[in-house]
């Protein structure tokens, strides 16, 4: 017991943990940083999007592109018919009439391309009615596919995650198969053909149950493009022990297993599949971890929270630096600015090491959304409240404000449904 107190007091000055100081985030690099946490008050001017879940956002030039599983968006009491995948104007909340792209499947992540263009990352198997799976670029004028990279495609399963970086685009999933060459769940593929890296190939191996199956789940890269992290149900990276996390060194020309492992994910949660969103800082020291998991007495897990990890650490046997327990339940999605570390999920706490589905000693009741500090690891006072539901799957940071997408409606006392924007003040 004495061990989860530590690591979830955040005391007010930074932690020390195998040598490694804690800083503030530093000057923007390849993710958005912003100087101070967003408005509680959301925009007025974002559609409502009238069914299921949005997963992804990607902001490019004046457009929102909006990813996810929906079929129906109303703007100005307007209704328009858009399958996972829709445009906004980012300053009128106008809906694009020539951003309608038929994709059969639904949209797990975006990215954003070079150009004009979005990676689309996602269950589908046809883009605009010809063969495309899991991975696809789109002109963001007018959601057709782009010819250069119309060839890149999965043989079998999903795209989870997706990013770019330089000049490679990543991709994480449940596949077997890239454009026809074995690549299990992780891959990286030349933006400018869609053309599979051969000098980024790696073994995930021995996922944590049969039920779960093998996947990754979300995978971030570092603002220099040096490191990627991604987690999943793995516990094997190239014969080597990674239970359900791994660090990928792409500093060079062929990618490697970097000297980075920790134990902390390895016991198992309430719910098997539980690593889920990834974001480095903008200055790229560290990166934090969310998962879900489920109510547990075990103070050795890692279930229902957020962990803060030092990128430089080497070692087999490495600790966060901090973690913020919810006290049973889950988190999806973080999005890490230097200013705040935003969470989103369908907790009802933020602070709450000692609670088991209830508020412990100490909780502080942060509904759906909350801001953490990036030293101490301590919820911030920023609380909008938004509607649980299912939860928040997607957090994007830019230089206006925050994306928040979800299933539900109510955030900071307005109506916004499933898409919402908390400006920087």
């Amino acid at each position: 017991m004495r061990t989860r107190r530590w690591l979830a007091a955040g005391a007010t000055a930074a932690l020390l943990i195998g040598g490694a100081s804690v800083g503030a985030g530093g000057a923007a690099s390849a993710d958005t940083a912003q100087p101070t946490v967003v408005s509680a008050n959301p925009v007025d001017f974002t559609p409502n999007i009238k069914d299921g879940t949005v997963r992804g956002v990607a902001v490019i030039g004046d457009k929102v592109i909006v990813g996810g599983s929906f079929t129906t968006v109303i703007k100005k009491n307007v209704s328009y018919t858009r399958r996972s995948l829709l445009a906004f104007d980012r300053t009128t909340g106008a809906i694009d009439p020539d951003f309608v792209p038929d994709i059969d499947g639904e949209v797990y992540q975006l990215a954003p391309g070079p150009g004009h263009t979005v990676f689309v990352g996602g269950t589908f198997t046809h883009v605009n009615g010809a063969v495309q799976g899991g991975i696809t670029q789109l002109s963001t004028d007018d959601g057709s596919q782009v010819a250069s990279f119309a060839g890149a495609h999965l043989n079998n399963g999903t795209v989870r995650t997706v990013r770019t970086s330089g000049p490679w685009v990543y991709i994480g999933g449940s596949f077997t198969k890239v454009n026809g060459q074995p690549r299990t769940t992780i891959a990286r593929l030349a933006i400018a053909n869609g053309a599979l890296d051969p000098n980024f190939d790696f073994t995930m191996a021995n996922p944590t149950s049969t039920a779960s199956g093998l996947k990754a789940m979300k995978l971030a890269v570092s603002p220099d493009g040096t490191k990627v992290v991604v987690d999943g149900t793995f516990t094997t990276v190239n014969g080597q022990s990674r239970p359900r996390i791994a660090m990928l060194d792409t500093s060079g020309t062929v990618a490697a297993l970097a000297n980075w492992r920790t134990a902390r994910y390895q016991p198992s949660c309430p719910v098997d599949v539980y690593t889920r969103g990834i974001d480095f800082s903008p200055d790229g020291s560290y990166f934090v971890v969310v998962t879900t998991g489920g109510p547990t007495t075990s103070f050795s897990t890692l279930c229902d929270g957020a962990a803060r990890w030092e990128s430089g650490a080497t070692g087999t046997a490495l600790n966060p630096t901090w973690v913020n327990y919810t006290g049973g339940d889950s988190l999806y999605e973080t999005s890490v600015t230097g200013a705040a570390v935003y969470v989103g999920g369908h907790q009802r706490w933020l602070d709450n090491p000692y609670g088991h589905d209830s508020a412990g000693a100490g909780a502080v009741s942060r509904p759906g959304i909350g801001a953490i500090d990036p030293v101490t690891g301590k919820a911030l006072a920023w609380n909008p409240t938004k509607d649980r539901g299912h939860g928040v799957e997607a957090l994007v940071a830019t230089a206006d404000g925050l994306y928040i997408g979800s299933d539900t409606g109510n955030i900071g006392g307005e109506w916004r449904e499933r898409i919402a924007e908390m400006p920087l003040p």
